[in-house]
């Protein structure tokens, strides 16, 4: 008798572990979509709790390396954190994935495959960023220069979004990353429900028209190629969420100056499917103090969750926020107070409708202390942020029920 209660105790944690394996798979298996002000899953609300690790490729591409992948996801995924965005670039330089144009490292690419990989094991969603506004890992002065060695007549690196051998640069990256064939799970990236989205910038800037027309111009030519290869996946822009031209009357909202975007005109996009802001009040407002940056948080997340109910009609992810170590005063509980006020935001935005959810800039693995930026999380070492993350996943998650 003791013996069969026993079998039948074990068989009872292996059904159930069977049934959660299952539901993981059937969970992945449907593309995330939008409808209206929504993200939707297999016909039901989708809400989350995210988070980025940029570096994840990077570091996938020695296998020596590896785990640190696999421990931020399993990580992770036990904090209940649902979404990772992570860069799907490397223009040039150590360890670049694009050597130059239309040259790829294939082991870094194979790196690429592995993050993809694993965050299908572990239930969570991928957010793949195809380039940087930034030198770092290339990016947009990269493509530039690339294109000055080619003999091209460049005066800056905003000819990035005007010049056509750039422009032709990039939609050849764009195309070479969707359509590359998984050499782990077989599956294509453009066919691969583990991938939630692309983005086609990491944070895109005009220094050369601050109305954001130029910047238009590009995101409605890149948009439309990504939609002609791609039309299971959504699509964003990747921008912090600065105002332009077209809703002169939110300049205001802005921490004082401008960065050649519009949040309204670039969003509007027919083929871009949802907005996104970032947000680095210590950055944007250093010298303030903490309740005149948490006043700026409280209005910059308000004014665009509006707009984008009511004149973008599309939902919006806070893909980006933090609170840096570098800063004077700073502590753990001040950063735990500051995610928290942030996922609040979050939260009752979701609840009233528009917000899907948050992207906490970052998590870390142990023993990557040359990658820290001052905003690094890792989680082993970090139990009360932690908490506060496991705590906004388990009421995102809630969303999903209610």
């Amino acid at each position: 008798m003791v013996c069969f209660s026993r079998i039948g105790f074990f068989w009872g944690l292996f059904l159930l572990a069977a049934l959660a394996c299952e539901a993981r798979v059937l969970q992945n298996s449907g593309f995330v979509q939008t409808r209206n002000t929504q993200f939707i899953l297999n016909g039901s609300p989708f809400f989350f709790n995210g988070f980025n690790s940029y570096w994840l490729m990077h570091i996938s591409a020695e296998p020596s390396q590896r785990n640190k992948v696999s421990d931020v996801f399993r990580q992770a995924s036990a904090a209940g954190l649902s979404v990772c965005r992570t860069w799907a670039f490397s223009d040039g330089g150590y360890q670049a994935l694009q050597i130059s144009p239309g040259v790829y490292d294939e082991r870094v690419f194979q790196g690429l495959d592995f993050v993809i990989s694993e965050a299908r094991k572990n239930g969570i969603r991928l957010v793949l960023t195809l380039s940087n506004n930034y030198q770092d890992f290339g990016g947009r002065p990269q493509y530039v220069n690339w294109a000055k060695s080619a003999g091209v007549s460049v005066n800056n690196d905003d000819d990035f979004y005007i010049n056509a051998v750039i422009k032709g640069y990039y939609k050849n990256h764009v195309k070479r990353v969707i359509t590359r064939v998984n050499t782990i799970t077989g599956v294509a990236y453009k066919d691969d429900p583990t991938i939630m989205a692309w983005e086609l910038m990491n944070e895109p800037r005009c220094q050369i028209d601050y109305s954001g027309k130029t910047l238009n111009g590009w995101v409605q030519e890149m948009a439309s190629y990504v939609k002609s290869i791609d039309n299971k996946h959504l699509l964003t822009v990747g921008m912090e969420g600065f105002y332009g031209d077209s809703l002169p009357e939110r300049k205001p909202v802005n921490p004082g100056y401008q960065v050649g975007t519009d949040f309204i005109s670039n969003h509007l996009i027919r083929e871009i499917d949802f907005t996104t802001i970032h947000a680095y009040p210590d950055i944007w407002l250093n010298g303030k103090d903490d309740n005149a940056q948490m006043a700026f948080l409280q209005t910059w997340t308000t004014s665009h969750l509006t707009d984008s109910r009511t004149i973008i009609k599309k939902p919006m992810i806070f893909a980006e926020f933090g609170k840096s170590s570098k800063d004077p005063g700073y502590s753990i509980n001040a950063r735990d107070s500051f995610l928290n006020a942030v996922y609040t935001n979050i939260y009752s935005s979701a609840r009233s409708g528009g917000m899907g959810g948050g992207l906490v800039w970052q998590i870390m693995a142990e023993g990557m202390e040359s990658y820290y930026d001052g905003y690094e999380i890792v989680l082993s070492k970090n139990p009360s942020t932690s908490s506060v993350i496991t705590q906004q996943s388990r009421r995102m998650a809630a969303l999903d029920h209610m």
